[in-house]
């Protein structure tokens, strides 16, 4: 398993103890900044990961800025990723069962023990590839390729 990890200034703590956490559970993880934390935007850093995860170079990418929503909407820019901010862990296994979401977002503020849980709920959750569910991510996917048509 890869995972991936961004963050701004505001997320790089957390970041820093999750990446720790998750290696020692032999998962090898990847941090695509920001390396510090002083001041950062986070765009930067959410499209860098976004496309390390849209060209499978990360099984999954874990986002993290201040609210965890300026992150998800610019990881969802990139096409081919479909990030996820959460708030929970019901939601954290939503977005992969029912979206097949493969970034997971939150704040900077999230408890350390509920962001472990809601990133293992994650990326153990398994898309089932419901008719409804799918149907739903080929529209999403047939609609970025057309909005990339020049």
């Amino acid at each position: 398993m890869k995972l991936g990890f961004a963050s701004d200034h505001r997320g790089f703590s957390l970041k820093r103890k999750l990446i720790e956490y998750f290696n020692s559970k032999d998962v090898e993880c990847f941090d695509v900044g920001a390396f510090n934390g002083e001041k950062s935007d986070y765009p930067i850093y959410a499209f860098k990961l976004g496309e390390k995860v849209a060209n499978k170079t990360y099984d999954f990418g874990v986002a993290i800025c201040g609210s965890g929503i300026g992150i998800s909407i610019a990881s969802n820019k990139v096409k081919g990723v479909r990030a996820a901010k959460v708030d929970s862990r019901d939601d954290a296994v939503l977005a992969r069962i029912d979206n097949d979401a493969n970034i997971i977002a939150f704040g900077a503020e999230t408890d350390l023990e509920e962001a472990k849980l809601w990133i293992e709920t994650f990326i153990n959750a398994e898309y089932p590839e419901v008719e409804r569910h799918s149907r739903r991510i080929i529209q999403i996917r047939d609609y970025e390729e057309e909005a990339n048509v020049e």
